[in-house]
């Protein structure tokens, strides 16, 4: 299945996304924040990004606006995965480069839809 880079600040739903995730198959590795997220991205090369947006120093829409300005990233898909739920943030993300946006709490299923909505 596919590499998944999920880059989020809060242990706990790196936990819950990456149980997800691998419950389905794919492979995984996280980054604690955006600097770091960047970071693993450029390393890594993923087939797909699920990017937290608040985040300590480097915020998700500021991650996402590097790695779509770097040429081994541009083409990496990038999902929003946030407690932002209000209509500018998801034209925002959208600004950025982000390919798809979800709120959280989230439903796996919606989740999971999402992922294969991007990886297809």
């Amino acid at each position: 299945m596919a590499h998944i880079l999920i880059v989020d600040d809060s242990p706990t739903e790196l936990h819950v996304i990456s149980v997800a995730l691998e419950k389905y198959g794919h492979n995984v590795s996280t980054a604690i924040d955006g600097n770091n997220g960047v970071e693993q991205a450029t390393k890594l090369l993923p087939d797909l990004i699920l990017m937290d947006v608040v985040m300590p120093e480097l915020n998700g829409f500021q991650a996402t606006r590097q790695l779509k300005k770097q040429d081994s990233t541009v083409s990496i898909p990038v999902i929003m995965v946030t407690t932002k739920d209000q209509k500018t943030d998801k034209m925002w993300a959208e600004r950025q480069g982000a390919k798809g946006y979800i709120t959280k709490p989230f439903v796996e299923e919606d989740l999971m839809r999402e992922v294969n909505r991007l990886l297809a």
